[in-house]
């Protein structure tokens, strides 16, 4: 079974080429400043980006036929985690998106590359905003302000069925934390395959990050609201892109922290490379209450996870809850073309959108 596989960024669009579960092509298009400047909106590259692809794998002598196209889901309705095939009503809510992201390019490429192909079918697989909270999860101190589920689902759940078929088990029989450790990061209980609660953290909620600001104190943040010295745009830059450490240390990269804080003796960089550790640390303990303390694994993914000292830190805080096994780094290709083959395999059924 033949699977493409398509990841649109800002500037670049992934690709991946499957047979069955062995990858035979990758790459990663880079789009010219100047060529996405002819478009007012992401949405509008929609022919563009389809038609690079399809050039792209001309040029790798692969025939343009597939049993499926799967794409990244974008910032659509919130849903259950999941395979679903891409259908109009979905291609309408990306195109009229309220949060403007390429992502929501991912269904539309794929449908567009699909639709011509008999017995193909385009696909999305558990995009960012998965929601299975519970109930009590979602209730705040305001109603007017539930809580809301913006995460790395995508890998999250790619790592916990993952590590549930290393154990021998299905993901729907565990009980796991999974933590995701990247520009944002995620803290997530996941309950017999629903993940019951996590942070939001899009958009400040959780532990601070290399560019997220996380939970604020919000008496201080309703003040910076109405202080005059900042716009709105300003201040939502500050909670995702300039929070974390590019608020402290005057960058967003975890690396060149790590080497300041443990080899370089700056101690205001340790302390706040420490204190995004102990944010982390108590954040899974939380997800260890929702979980009543019956956690079967804590799993440490994303690109900091690379990090022995970060790990390790984790293990001395959080050890004592369940076993902790560490899957560096991400891979969205990969996760996405494994969802697309369970569903051709008869491993799982793909859900409807509506």
């Amino acid at each position: 079974m033949k699977i493409l596989v398509i990841n649109p960024g800002s500037t670049s669009t992934k690709i991946a080429v499957y047979e069955d579960e062995k990858e035979v092509l990758r790459t990663n298009i880079k789009h010219p400043a100047e060529e996405i400047a002819k478009y007012n909106e992401i949405i509008d590259q929609k022919d563009f980006r389809t038609q690079v692809i399809l050039s792209t794998l001309k040029d790798n002598n692969i025939e343009a036929r597939f049993d499926a196209v799967i794409g990244r889901g974008g910032l659509l309705k919130p849903m259950a985690g999941g395979v679903y095939e891409v259908n109009q009503q979905m291609i309408d809510d990306a195109t009229h998106a309220e949060h403007k992201h390429a992502s929501n390019l991912g269904c539309i490429v794929a449908a567009q590359i699909a639709k011509n192909q008999e017995g193909c079918r385009a696909y999305i697989a558990d995009p960012v905003v998965v929601d299975e909270l519970s109930d009590v999860a979602r209730v705040s101190g305001l109603p007017q302000m539930p809580r809301v589920s913006i995460w790395h689902a995508l890998n999250q759940k790619a790592i916990c069925r993952r590590y549930a078929k290393e154990q021998g088990k299905a993901y729907e029989d565990l009980r796991l934390i999974c933590v995701h450790l990247g520009g944002g990061v995620s803290v997530a209980a996941h309950d017999h395959g629903l993940t019951v609660d996590v942070n939001n953290a899009l958009d400040g909620e959780g532990p601070f990050s290399p560019e997220r600001a996380g939970t604020l104190p919000a008496a201080d943040l309703i003040r910076a609201c109405f202080s005059g010295e900042y716009t709105e745009a300003q201040l939502l830059k500050m909670m995702a892109g300039k929070g974390g450490f590019a608020a402290h240390l005057g960058t967003n990269d975890a690396l060149d922290v790590e080497i300041r804080a443990l080899k370089k003796g700056d101690e205001k960089a340790r302390l706040v490379f420490d204190a995004m550790i102990y944010q982390i640390a108590k954040n899974i303990g939380a997800q260890a209450a929702v979980l009543c303390g019956q956690v079967d694994a804590i799993l440490v993914t994303g690109g900091m996870a690379h990090s022995p000292y970060i790990c390790d830190e984790l293990r001395r805080r959080c050890g004592f809850i369940a076993p902790i096994c560490v899957y560096p780094g991400e891979d969205e290709l990969e996760a996405l073309a494994t969802n697309a083959y369970d569903v051709l395999s008869g491993k799982r059924e793909a859900k409807q959108y509506c």
